[in-house]
């Protein structure tokens, strides 16, 4: 009798387990018509270019795995030498993806696809190929708008990307190391994210198979609506780690519109540049907890200097929107045209106060760039020293560096979060005087500056190679 029971009892909980097994199965999606309906517009894009070589020629696996590096990493290890031989010219192509999003031709895919192509060509998935034209570049979003001249193609919906939650289901479908439209499925692990090289994009994290041959690919919703374009990957082995980003819809569309109208992206620019509040930052300005965007320099003759932000001042909302991390505010910034007059929410002397800033249009990359290595010859950024950090170093004025970009700050050793309070005999008082000083160094020639480290005071040779 014991024995019919303990059989009754497996059968029971062999039973159970089926059963329990096939609801899960019915409750997962089912992604085949999803497919079938949205497949035709994605397409297969090809590059040639005419590119300055070596004679020596690499194996077909070192060639492919040089393409998958520079996608991907910005690097090229293999091939690269110290004396370069004669030269030749050949042609090299690269392979990504990308989707109709007009009936008369218009395809969207990422910059990195299409960088220096000569030549791109567009596959359909019914095997239709087109040379497509270049439109127009946004390295900043990594995206890029091509034409074809073709009539009545399949199209993609797009979705509002604002709309998505993390847990949701999504889908891609893309060409990973050749293999044309392979679809991979997973989940939205995180809206929002802001990757270090990426300030205008916030975006959509999934864990998504997404490869090499992906890029450019569309991100479908369970509705087969277009919710983000794949551009990249995080990786510590060089392939896929359950780590995929991709650039939302409403970015993407936003951008496609200035494209389409001028061939290039115009961007507002407020003029700053800003840090994260941590703890300690928050306790030194009297905040009841970390959040918003620590102005730490205002750029001259900038909308923020107009409007009369200063060092020191946290941005705690523009436009209407809260800001919890700095790197929230540079793509609000972004998304607003050129002209518009935006509210900013700004936490000075322990008040909050809003003010009204024109927003103009961001300067080149390359006027930035120039601006401030004509403004900071050291090769770094500095921040003022707040007051409760003056006390508790037991200093008056000072400078705590910011970020280090290169150059004589890299070589001279110095580190994020030092503080300057003597440069070359004379006291810093600010960031002010910090920058004054910095144009009067002599070149080549080693000048002593005092830096406090993890609370030790130390003079250090400083010297600028010029």
């Amino acid at each position: 009798m014991s024995r019919l029971l303990k059989r009754v009892n497996w059968a029971g909980i062999t039973l159970l387990m089926l059963f329990s097994t096939l609801v899960n199965a019915a409750n997962l999606p089912d992604f085949t018509e999803l497919v079938e309906e949205t497949s035709p517009a994605v397409v297969n894009i090809s590059t040639e270019q005419t590119t300055t070589s070596s004679n020596r020629q690499l194996s077909p696996d070192a060639q492919e795995l040089n393409e998958f590096f520079r996608h991907f990493f910005g690097q090229q290890p293999f091939g690269q030498q110290q004396q370069q031989p004669r030269q030749q010219q050949r042609q090299r192509s690269s392979l990504g993806s990308g989707f109709i999003i007009s009936h008369d031709g218009y395809v969207l895919t990422n910059n990195h696809v299409i960088d220096g192509a000569d030549v791109i060509h567009v596959r359909l998935n019914d095997r239709r190929e087109y040379e497509a034209t270049l439109v127009g570049t946004d390295a900043r979003t990594d995206l890029a708008l091509l034409k074809i001249e073709a009539e009545d193609l399949p199209i993609v919906t797009m979705a509002d990307s604002d709309d998505l939650k993390a847990g949701q289901w999504v889908l891609a479908i893309g060409s990973p190391f050749g293999f044309d439209y392979t679809v991979t499925a997973g989940i939205v692990s995180a809206i929002g994210r802001n990757l270090p090289s990426d300030n205008y994009v916030p975006f959509i994290q999934s864990d998504v198979a997404i490869n090499p041959g992906n890029s450019g690919g569309p991100l479908f919703n369970l509705d087969g609506e277009v919710v983000g374009i794949n551009s990249q990957i995080y990786t510590r082995s060089g392939g896929f780690m359950g780590v995929s980003f991709a650039i939302p819809s409403n970015v993407a569309m936003s951008v496609v519109e200035q494209l389409k109208a001028d061939g290039k992206v115009s961007r507002a620019w407020l003029g700053v540049l800003i840090q994260d509040v941590n703890r300690d930052l928050a306790e030194s300005f009297d905040l009841d907890r970390p959040h918003g965007a620590l102005v730490s320099r205002v750029m001259p003759d900038s909308p923020a200097e107009k409007a009369g932000l200063k060092a020191g001042d946290i941005i705690m909302a523009f436009n209407g929107k809260t800001i919890e991390h700095s790197s929230e505010l540079p793509y609000l910034v972004g998304q607003l045209k050129v002209g518009t007059d935006a509210k900013a929410q700004v936490f000075r002397d322990g008040k909050e106060r809003t003010m009204t800033i024109a927003l103009a249009k961001r300067p080149d990359d390359a006027e930035v760039a120039q601006q401030k290595a004509d403004e900071n010859r050291l090769g770094m950024t500095v921040a003022p020293v707040s007051e409760q950090q003056a006390d508790r170093l037991g200093i008056e004025g000072g400078v705590i560096v910011e970020q280090i970009m290169g150059g004589a700050a890299a070589r001279n050793g110095l580190q994020q979060g030092d503080v300057i309070t003597m440069l070359n005999g004379q006291v810093i008082e600010g960031v002010d005087a910090f920058n004054r000083i910095a144009q009067t160094l002599p070149s080549n020639r080693s000048v002593p500056m005092r830096v406090i480290r993890d609370g030790y005071p130390m003079f250090i040779p400083f010297k600028i190679v010029e």
